[in-house]
């Protein structure tokens, strides 16, 4: 079980994607889990992600300035991630 950053709740890890920052102050989806840095998780909710831009919520979570980019980035990969988890179910 992780918390999820968004909407501050415990779910289970594989229903959450983790947010990396490492030294370098690179941001990154790290869809394994095991990148080394700070990480935050997030639910696999599109419009989460997109409150999430408009509050600039990662950027306290991982103590740097997140670009509007990534969030771009983020919302993608967890519409991606969406589609699929609709499409093939949990496996």
């Amino acid at each position: 079980m992780r918390k999820d950053l968004l909407t501050d709740t415990m779910q289970p890890k594989k229903e959450l994607v983790r947010v990396v920052i490492d030294k370098e102050k690179n941001i990154a989806v790290d869809p394994t889990g095991k990148k080394a840095g700070r990480g935050a998780y997030v639910s696999l909710d599109p419009t989460k992600i997109k409150a999430a831009k408009e509050k600039h919520i990662l950027d306290r979570s991982l103590g740097a300035k997140v670009p509007d980019s990534f969030y771009d980035e983020l919302y993608s990969y967890v519409d991606h991630q969406k589609a699929r988890k609709e499409l093939f179910g949990d496996k």
